[in-house]
């Protein structure tokens, strides 16, 4: 670039390691710094991409330009330490008169102030946030758009156990795309071979024709098997998906720290030529700390932003407190009410009631709430009214409100001529409407789905009833099944399940202490209605089950086999299941042999009734 030219955009990396820090001797060409980036306008619009340990060398470099005041804003991707522990070390923070606004995804939790107040808690640090002599002012998003000074931010999920935002910058005709930490939605081999699932094909989009894609690529294709489900990419992913998209330069960040300065060397050349393609433009480069990368004004760049689906702008807000985000409740039935309520408040989230459909419709546009659920035979709701009054409504009246009908059975099609979001049947615990509570006001899809009921319940439940098995005391004759398959599959966990109306309940299990477990969580009810066999190699990677709590706390399951059970009647009455804490593989033979196992426990339930073969 000629020297008398300005960039449209000029990048300078601070940090660029994952996870710790790795000072030292064998690190000095990378750096050991953790993730901050520094985003700078022709006109001088300073945004900073996290503040890992990074920012403090940023902050001094600020410091030291004698500019005053200093005016600028941190774009934080996600609150992991690694992403925010160099915070409490930025000087700028310091200095009565500097001015900066703090981004970060929108949480159901506490607020951004809170949590990054959070490590500068006395017991960890002897200065609190409010020492700071700068005005800090806290906003907190979701996807969307939003502008800072002459420089268009686009915000989008990103794929990682936190919740997590990736940045797109636009400025001068320059674009800047920051995706760190996201892991693959697609398995390996469709990602080389461009078959991309729809999220995948969300994130190409989101970095089309990107000038510098900065892209987490902590792991290698080789390493990666070992490391699904821990919210990172691999350098070959990170290839594949920005010349999809048409970038012109990526840059590998978020260096694993066990890696010194040749070691990333030799990964970078040896994945650029792994991965060689005359057809395709792109400049591949590992991020070093002290990088600086200068964009160009490229009028042939497109200047409108990729689409971003529901949410049409992040809305940067101030803080209003840990009640920003309420929901409207328009039930009648007092128990269903309850437990939705309880659900809402342990988010910390406002609820707001209301006894009629006119009352909803009146609360819904005076108090803008983040979600309305409203019962179907809500008096005043007929043919949904609610629902269709506010899609009716004028931007900014509740037109794009998620709303949820609460009914006994779903009518999808009419609910989709209505506009409903989604619906919700009874029964269901707090932990089930509080984690599609989240979903549905983040604008997100909620990876854990119930069970339907089989065609045939109301049998289903006769035969199971009949057998006089469930809550009895353990017997040695399926102990002795349940023992062998978990020693056969080298796994945990192994149980027989009966899914009864509102449960499942172990006749039989190995590795767990409970006796039984809510329907709306049990992976065997999915069997009950498939009546196959069910195997799911890795959970974090089905949508069904990846943020069921038998995945997310509890068991933590990440393996799963399930086997029917399906008596001479025709009723799948529950499983034979084998489940591991990590995921698995396993040959045909096996599979086989667990079949064989799950035929003996019908078996053995089958004496019971006389007519085991």
């Amino acid at each position: 670039m000629d020297s008398q030219t300005q960039p449209a955009l000029r990048v300078q990396f601070w940090g660029t390691r994952g996870s710790l820090a790795k000072p030292g001797r064998a690190t000095v060409r990378y750096g050991g710094n953790t993730s901050c980036v520094q985003v700078t306008s022709a006109a001088g619009t300073l945004l900073v991409l996290d503040c890992g340990t990074g920012i403090h060398d940023l902050g001094c470099a600020l410091m030291a330009s004698g500019k005053k005041p200093i005016r600028g804003s941190i774009l934080i991707g996600h609150t992991h330490w690694d992403h925010i522990q160099g915070l409490p070390f930025f000087a700028p923070f310091f200095v009565p008169g500097n001015e900066w606004d703090i981004y970060a995804p929108r949480g159901l939790g506490q607020s951004l102030r809170e949590t990054l107040a959070g490590q500068m808690q006395y017991t960890y640090f002897p200065i609190a946030l409010e020492a700071m002599g700068a005005k800090i002012r806290y906003h907190e998003l979701v996807e969307g758009v939003f502008q800072i000074e002459d420089i268009k931010i686009s915000t989008r999920y990103l794929n990682h156990p936190a919740l997590t935002l990736g940045y797109r910058m636009e400025s001068g005709g320059a674009t800047v795309v920051y995706a760190c930490d996201h892991e693959p939605f697609s398995q390996p081999a469709d990602v080389a071979a461009r078959k991309f699932n729809p999220r995948d094909r969300r994130h190409v989009e989101f970095l089309t024709e990107a000038g510098l894609v900065v892209h987490d690529s902590q792991y290698t294709a080789a390493e990666y098997p070992q490391k699904i489900g821990w919210g990172h990419s691999t350098m070959e992913y990170a290839m594949d998906v920005c010349r999809a998209a048409g970038a012109k330069r990526l840059a590998f960040t978020h260096h694993d720290p066990l890696r010194d300065d040749d070691a990333i060397d030799q990964l970078v050349a040896a994945v650029r030529t792994a991965k060689a393609d005359a057809t395709s433009p792109l400049e591949v480069f590992g991020a070093a700390d002290g990088m600086v990368v200068e964009l160009a004004a490229d009028e042939a760049q497109q200047s409108e932003t990729p689409a971003i689906g529901a949410a049409p702008s992040a809305v940067a807000t101030e803080p209003s407190g840990v009640m920003e985000h309420s929901v409207l409740l328009a039930v009648s039935d007092r128990g269903l009410a309850r437990v939705l309520s309880e659900a809402a408040r342990s988010h910390r989230l406002r609820v707001i009631e209301a006894g009629d459909g006119e009352s909803a419709l009146r609360m819904a546009r005076e108090q803008h709430p983040s979600l309305v659920i409203v019962e179907q035979s809500l008096s005043g709701n007929d043919n949904f009214a609610v629902c269709r009054a506010l899609r009716r409504a004028e931007p900014g009246d509740g037109n794009d409100v998620p709303v949820v009908i609460l009914a006994s059975e779903e009518s999808r099609a009419a609910g989709q001529a209505a506009g409903v979001t989604d619906w919700l049947t009874p029964p269901f615990s707090p932990t089930f409407a509080r984690t599609h509570m989240q979903a549905w006001i983040m604008r997100t899809t909620c990876r854990w789905q119930r069970a339907a009921k089989p065609v045939d319940e109301v049998q289903r439940l006769a035969t199971l009833r009949g057998l006089n098995l469930l809550d009895t005391a353990p017997q040695e004759r399926f102990e002795r099944i349940t023992r062998l398959a978990k020693v056969l599959a080298d796994v945990p966990i192994a149980y027989i399940s009966f899914v009864d109306e509102n449960r499942q309940w172990f006749m039989s299990c190995q590795g767990l202490t409970s006796k039984e477990t809510p329907r709306e969580v049990a992976f065997c009810a999915h069997v009950v209605v498939l009546r196959q066999k069910l195997i799911i190699p890795d959970t974090l990677l089905d949508a069904r089950f990846a943020e069921n709590p038998l995945v997310t706390e509890d068991a933590r399951i990440r393996f799963y086999a399930g086997y029917p059970l399906i008596l001479p009647d025709g009723s799948c009455i529950g499983t034979l299941c084998f489940v591991d804490t990590r995921p698995r593989q396993f040959t045909e033979a096996s599979l086989r042999a667990f079949e064989d196992l799950a035929e003996m426990a019908k078996q053995e339930i089958l004496v019971k009734t006389g007519k085991a073969a």
